[in-house]
């Protein structure tokens, strides 16, 4: 949870919020959360305040509870409306009061108002929720305690009633002044075999000899500088589940927990694909808005997010599959294509993007997503070609319901790949959209690489479709399965799966099983994964299970106070109620009982200043605090050589907003720029000389190697090439084991070579494009690649094994 926020107030003078205690309970892959903020008011008037926090998407709030000067009083959950009133008029009463909601533009900002709180008096308001934790691809369970709540990017249209009021002063992360402690107890059978963490604490404690059982506490002195992140290692691999929970048939005779509820967890053994796809468009949208040019954390030597997006790009660049089509989009308070439509994958179009990538920079305003989104559906589909839309963002965004509807809206024509960028990062946002148009979400914070999980993604899109997803029960007579979560149309290897449903019915005897199984087809062939299980509920005075099962009913539901559609909104607050897990619909709301002592004197609203990362604050235009203008594409045609005036046929008439950009500014492009490759040149680029690349690029050889690679997987032998392997060009020539034998194959090969020996911890980074380069080896040198790949391993004095290129 927490409380970038803090408790705020409507004047700007501070009300302290003293400290804040998490209790975080983990077992298997299901996160406990109790987090409770203690607050004095030391004013000699009454106060009405409230407090604004980041919460995960994914978080089901389901308890919400104030202690006042020693008197516990518990929130109610009701329609949001109703909680609004009841609010007001024990304000209005001088009665002391408590409302808790979810802002009306995000699932992932909190807003709590505290009325009449008394002079002298202490008051400790405590949270629970219940998540399910997402799974790494080392097999890592992921917790995130979000701390930082970034400025938002307003856009355009009125915001008045969303508790993120960018005019709220901010102040330097040193000056805030409250605490933050948390203790984390780790539960699973399976053992536990470490935990580690972004931020100090104090060393894995283990409650038991077998190891199933492990404590760790945050240090003190968090900084509120970044979201407090804990990946937690089982001993043993993940392995298919399915837990039963008690209902509550006396209580509530004919609501939601009144059923026992099931959560199955499937590991799908997707193999291999026989044959990866070669088609598709695929279309990147990067953020170029001015907090991209923040590092991506806090710690040292941490890459900036606009030069990580670049490297990024020139990864995914070269290992799309020859003959897809693409297009890169930048996006701030404006948005530029690099082509008026997408283009079809070839050596020119790769190099012309290539030197428009080199100079993108982090200089378009605000963060204005919607307007790129609409821009990008309303292009005509390439027949054949699927689209495949890749979100790269730092996810300062307000209204995220209201993209995540237009993403939605398209969800039949694509899917959408999505990745939140630094600390602050909006987990509605990137959560959201990718979940309704079945792709996956990855966050980069910390010491994460945005390359290596965009490239983990680009795996994911060329992936053939797994079709025909059932999810089917197997139960005695009288007893049903009532599916919460949506129906599944997307399974992706090496991913996980939960589902929910409640067993409806008569339950059968202890001893009694029950079967579940997950069907789908994979290029051609039927697979069947089924998990047998014991039918015998077990019983959780927190029902976990039925509010996990939900949120997951909610997520699908709930699309915002304002837009969820009328039908939906009704099966929203019915569930919500039914289950207490907190929806934009409802809010918690408590008044105290003791109403025999009205507050006394006039009731004060104050604000305090809102701690935010300097990066974040400095880069924050104006546009944030204030309605922006019309977003409108600039179609910049990839970057065309200096002397070329780019134009678009028809371009000033496109309905989109797209124009011509007339001539491009030549300063800046000349050390990079070269002319229009000839057809059938094989290395249009390899003019630029490694000088020019490590202008570019630093010193990293990687980014080096990979950018000079051509559009079909091989690499010319040029100087170049020669520099990043620490040779002569002469000596490479003079090493070619066979006679008149390709140049491009000779250092295709060194190439592999080159990345087996000295880039193996990012080989998820470059793995794609290197399969590339081995495909096209054994197309044109597979006579002679036995001879080529030992002299090259000589000439390098490399350890490589042969096997590599699978000879």
């Amino acid at each position: 949870m927490v409380l970038q926020g803090g408790l705020l107030t409507r004047r700007e003078e501070p009300v302290p919020l003293k400290s804040i205690s998490v209790t975080l309970s983990i077992r298997e892959f299901v996160a406990g959360v109790s987090a409770t903020l203690n607050y004095k008011n030391e004013e000699d008037v009454p106060l009405e305040t409230f407090f604004v926090f980041p919460m995960d998407d994914d978080s089901a709030v389901y308890s919400f509870e104030a202690e006042l000067d020693g008197e516990k009083i518990k929130a109610q959950l009701k329609e949001k409306t109703k909680a609004h009133s009841i609010y007001e008029s024990a304000i209005s009463n001088r009665r002391q009061a408590f409302l808790l909601e979810e802002d009306k533009y995000s699932k992932d900002v909190f807003c709590c108002s505290v009325g009449n709180l008394n002079p002298g008096s202490n008051v400790a308001i405590t949270l629970k929720y219940v998540q399910e934790l997402p799974l790494e691809a080392d097999r890592a369970l992921r917790y995130v305690l979000p701390a930082v709540l970034n400025p938002r990017y307003r856009g355009s249209g009125s915001f008045e009633d969303s508790c993120l009021d960018m005019k709220t002063p901010v102040v330097p992360l040193e000056d805030v002044p409250y605490t933050l402690s948390m203790v984390a107890t780790v539960t699973s059978q399976h053992g536990i075999e470490r935990i580690q963490s972004n931020c100090p604490f104090s060393p894995t404690k283990y409650l038991g000899e077998d190891k199933t059982s492990a404590q760790v506490s945050l240090a003190d002195g968090h900084k509120f500088d970044r979201d407090v992140e804990l990946l937690i290692y089982y001993s043993e691999v993940h392995t298919p589940t399915v837990a039963v929970e008690m209902g509550q048939p006396g209580d509530n005779s004919d609501g939601f927990m009144k059923d026992p509820s099931a959560m199955v967890c499937f590991y799908p053994n997707i193999p291999e694909a026989q044959s990866p796809v070669i088609s598709g468009e695929f279309i990147f949208l990067m953020d170029r808005s001015g907090s991209m040019q923040s590092p991506i954390s806090k710690q040292d030597n941490s890459q900036l997010r606009i030069e990580a997006a670049k490297e990024t790009l020139i990864l995914l660049l070269k290992s799309l599959p020859m003959g897809c089509y693409f297009n890169i989009y930048g996006f701030g308070s404006s948005c530029e294509a690099f082509f008026p439509n997408s283009v079809k994958y070839t050596q020119q179009t790769m190099e012309e993007a290539l030197r428009g990538v080199k100079l993108m920079q982090a200089n378009l305003g605000g963060t204005e997503i919607l307007t790129p989104l609409q821009i990008i559906y309303g292009k005509p589909p390439v027949e054949g070609h699927p689209l495949q839309l890749f979100v790269f963002t730092d996810g300062e965004v307000a209204d995220t319901f209201n993209v995540i509807n237009e993403v939605k809206r398209n969800r039949l024509r694509h899917r959408c790949f999505s990745f939140g960028i630094g600390e602050g990062a909006s987990t509605s946002l990137i959560k959201g959209i990718a979940r309704v148009a079945g792709g996956t979400s990855e966050f980069i914070t910390g010491k994460d690489r945005m390359q290596s999980k965009a490239l983990r993604a680009l795996k994911y899109a060329l992936q053939p479709a797994v079709e025909d997803v059932s999810v089917t029960w197997e139960l005695p007579a009288k007893l049903s399965a009532k599916m919460l979560s949506p129906e599944q149309t997307v399974l992706y290897k090496g991913q996980r799966l939960i589902v929910y449903a409640l067993l409806s019915g008569t339950m059968p005897p202890a001893e009694a099983t029950g079967e579940v199984s997950l069907k789908y087809t994979f290029q051609g062939k039927s697979v069947d994964n089924r998990v047998t299980f014991s039918l015998q509920p077990k019983p959780d005075d927190n029902f976990t299970i039925h509010r996990l099962g939900a949120k997951s009913f909610l997520q699908a539901k709930d699309m915002g106070f304002r837009d969820t559609p009328a039908n939906d909104k009704k099966d929203v607050l019915k569930v919500s109620i039914d289950c207490g897990v907190i929806s934009s619909q409802t809010a918690f709301v408590a008044v105290s009982g003791n109403s025999n002592k009205p507050v006394q004197g006039p009731l004060v609203r104050r604000d305090i200043p809102r701690p935010v990362l300097v990066g974040a604050a400095l880069a924050m235009p104006q546009s944030y605090a204030s309605a922006s203008a019309p977003l409108k594409l600039r179609c910049c045609g990839s970057v065309p050589p200096a002397t070329q005036t780019v134009h678009y046929k028809g371009m000033s008439n496109q309905q989109d907003g797209c124009k011509p950009c007339g001539p491009m500014i030549n300063k800046d492009l000349c050390a990079l720029d070269t002319p229009p490759p000839k057809e059938g040149a094989c290395c249009p680029a390899q003019s630029t000389t490694l000088e020019t690349h490590c202008t570019v690029f630093g010193e990293n050889h990687l980014v080096q190697l990979i950018s000079l690679q051509n559009a079909d997987g091989s690499w010319c032998l040029d100087e170049n090439l020669a520099g990043i392997l620490g040779k002569s060009l002469e000596d490479l020539q003079a090493a070619i084991p066979v006679k008149d034998a390709s140049s491009l194959s000779w250092a295709t090969v060194l190439a592999v070579v080159w990345l087996h020996s000295n880039a193996m911890q990012m080989k998820g980074e470059w793995e794609l494009l290197e399969k590339k380069a081995r495909d096209w080896i054994h197309i044109h040198a597979a006579s002679i690649m036995q001879e080529l790949v030992k002299a090259a391993i000589a000439l390098t004095k490399s350890s490589v094994d042969p096997a590599i290129f699978a000879i």
